[in-house]
């Protein structure tokens, strides 16, 4: 990493630990705690994932098991020197996720309520705001309220398609009517964002996350797509 110029902001694993079927679940909690430990011994501090959620049922009837699933991991966490940070993307898209969408943590209404139940300082956010725009809920304003727990930042962006949400309606599966671009082709003012952030105290990592269709055909137009967007984003940041 040393040679190559780069380093390792987090470790990452995305599953679905409160999904309904217990034995998949333990599968995903026991290698949850693997990547902490593999945390651990790289010497990264920050692990990334979801809370997970039975997209059938409401957010009360799946607290009775986030109370059961995530003390035990964040003292886990906490136990071995990491961070938990949890992205705000409600994994709602398609009709297998519907109504529900399998992570609970998607607007600050339920992260509140995460953090009032498990208060550990080892306990945030992996904050995308591109997830907040196709919600239609502001991206700038919980930069305040959670300042100190905003661990890892997703720099991504997403287009509403206005004509298409006419036609179907906020009911419809998300990408029906909203593209992931990326940052700068999007609806986010990075501008604003970035201001906000760093004026909220923010100094941690903000990665470049490639979900952009148009750029995901071939290794080339990946990496054009990582330079692009640091691009832009550099006029944003020191």
């Amino acid at each position: 990493m040393e040679a190559a110029g780069v380093g390792i902001s987090a470790l990452g694993y995305y599953p679905n630990p409160l999904v309904p079927d217990a034995s998949e679940a333990a599968v995903y909690i026991d290698h949850i705690k693997q990547v902490i430990q593999a945390a651990k011994l790289l010497g990264v501090d920050l692990f990334n994932t979801f809370i997970g959620r039975d997209w059938t049922r409401s957010m009360d009837e799946n607290w009775p098991r986030f109370r059961e699933v995530w003390p035990p991991l964040v003292r886990f966490a906490e136990d071995n020197g990491v961070r938990i940070g949890i992205e705000n993307c409600p994994m709602l898209f398609t009709s297998d996720e519907w109504p529900g969408g399998k992570n609970l943590a998607y607007c600050p209404t339920i992260w509140r309520r995460m953090f009032e139940e498990i208060p550990s300082q080892n306990f945030g956010l992996n904050y995308d705001p591109s997830h907040l725009v196709w919600l239609q809920i502001d991206y700038v304003k919980p930069l305040w309220e959670f300042a100190d727990r905003i661990f890892h930042v997703h720099a991504k962006d997403a287009r509403v398609d206005q004509s298409r949400l006419d036609e179907v309606g906020i009911l419809a599966t998300p990408l029906e009517f909203h593209t992931p671009k990326l940052p700068g082709l999007g609806s986010v003012n990075w501008g604003q964002f970035l201001s906000v952030l760093s004026d909220a105290g923010y100094d941690g990592p903000v990665c470049i996350e490639v979900e952009d269709r148009v750029y995901e055909k071939s290794l080339e137009s990946r990496q054009d797509a990582l330079r692009q967007s640091r691009r832009f984003l550099k006029q944003f940041l020191g």
